[in-house]
């Protein structure tokens, strides 16, 4: 049966009787817990019962000295070890007291006294951030309004003695300032090119001089950062006249394919023709040589030859005749043919077409000799035998 229902059970669980004419004293109440947790920690009581010496709870001095050293020492152990904190491997930690930057720790167990004294914040110095900047109309030089996307790529500076600290503390926001300085260095940069230049071969120089003048503004703001790329996106014209500067650059693409088509064609035939002037060279060379070894061949022959003829020239004469007519008569295709005892007949027989001609056509070659020529008395020479003719032939060889 609880002990506040209806009845004569007047006990209350602190072993109160109930106080029928109302609720229960709570006055009361908070004294017999008192009594229980002096006795828990060995201490007491300061006073008589009731509500004598303060008239209430006296907790705080009541406590014994063991409890309170025992409260006091987990609590400090407590405060101690939330100092500990551990720094990964891709991170800094930076420790601050009462706000101020103290120290930046590295990668590993570190200990700061604790909160409110002192607190660390993790930052992640490997991690590579990206800041793009799109839709971009920017001015050239030439007075031309061009459209570009970049995309600036960048972390901290793990070379520096405290990039995790020049981070944090140097500018207010560190993301705000890097595009800020993107944005200010693409503009100065553009605004110093052509805008043919930027959209086409001059690209590369572009973005490299972007990324020169950036770091140069973060140096200068000393946050810590080291920007890794500029990668530029779309360059291109403004809508309104994005077809005509299309033609351009295609037109100007098809110019460099041209000059690159020619060079191609350059590099094959200038080879090919060098080659080939150097063997006319060489034969005209040998030819030279030649024709050169082959006249001081006959000048000294001739020299030889007229030193015999000083010596015997009607020897000399006879025998060059000769040599002449052996050499001419030698390339020739006449035939000498001798007459007979009385010289009065003669004949010619085309022995050269009988060599030259073949067995099928001897037949017919016979056929077309002519039998013999009487010269001195024509009708009895034809009345000759042939074979008497014959007989009488001889052949002379011209040397």
């Amino acid at each position: 049966m609880a002990w506040n229902e209806p009845g004569d059970n007047n006990n209350d669980p602190w072993g109160n009787k109930k106080n029928d004419s109302g609720p229960p004293d709570l006055d009361e109440v908070f004294r017999n817990l008192q009594k229980k947790l002096e006795g828990l920690f060995g201490g007491k009581r300061a006073g008589g019962s009731g509500n004598g010496g303060n008239g209430g709870l006296n907790f705080p001095g009541k406590l014994g000295s063991i409890g309170l050293m025992i409260i006091g020492l987990v609590v400090g152990v407590a405060w101690l070890l939330s100092g500990i904190y551990i720094i990964q491997p891709a991170e800094r930690g930076v420790v601050t007291q009462f706000g101020r930057f103290v120290k930046e720790t590295q990668p590993g167990p570190h200990w700061h006294i604790p909160w409110p004294i002192q607190a660390y914040e993790r930052v992640n110095v490997d991690e590579n951030q990206i800041i793009k900047l799109s839709q971009q109309d920017i001015l050239t030089r030439d007075e031309n309004i061009i459209v570009i996307d970049v995309a600036v790529n960048y972390k901290l500076d793990t070379t520096r003695e405290t990039p995790a600290a020049d981070y944090l503390f140097n500018v207010e926001s560190p993301d705000v300032t890097v595009r800020h300085a993107a944005e200010s260095a693409l503009r100065e940069t553009v605004g110093a090119t052509l805008m043919d230049t930027v959209l086409t071969e001059g690209r590369e120089v572009l973005t490299d001089e972007t990324l020169e003048k950036i770091q140069q503004t973060l140096d200068g703001y000393d946050i810590g950062i080291r920007v890794l790329a500029v990668n530029l996106g779309r360059a291109e014209a403004p809508e309104a006249v994005k077809e005509a500067f299309d033609d351009v650059v295609k037109a100007r693409e098809d110019q460099q394919r041209f000059i690159n088509e020619a060079e191609a064609y350059r590099n094959g035939v200038v080879p090919q023709a060098r080659g080939e002037a150097v063997v006319i060279t060489e034969q005209a060379q040998a030819y030279q040589a030649e024709v050169v070894n082959a006249a001081k061949g006959e000048a000294a022959r001739f020299e030889s030859l007229l030193t015999e003829y000083a010596k015997a020239p009607e020897i000399t004469k006879e025998r060059l005749y000769i040599e002449s007519m052996e050499s001419v008569l030698s390339r020739s295709s006449k035939v000498m043919v001798g007459t007979g005892d009385s010289g009065n007949n003669l004949m010619y027989l085309p022995i050269d077409q009988l060599m030259n001609s073949g067995s099928g056509t001897r037949a017919t070659d016979q056929q077309q000799i002519p039998q013999q020529i009487d010269i001195s008395t024509p009708r009895q020479s034809q009345q000759t035998p042939r074979t008497d003719t014959n007989n009488r032939l001889r052949s002379r060889g011209s040397n």
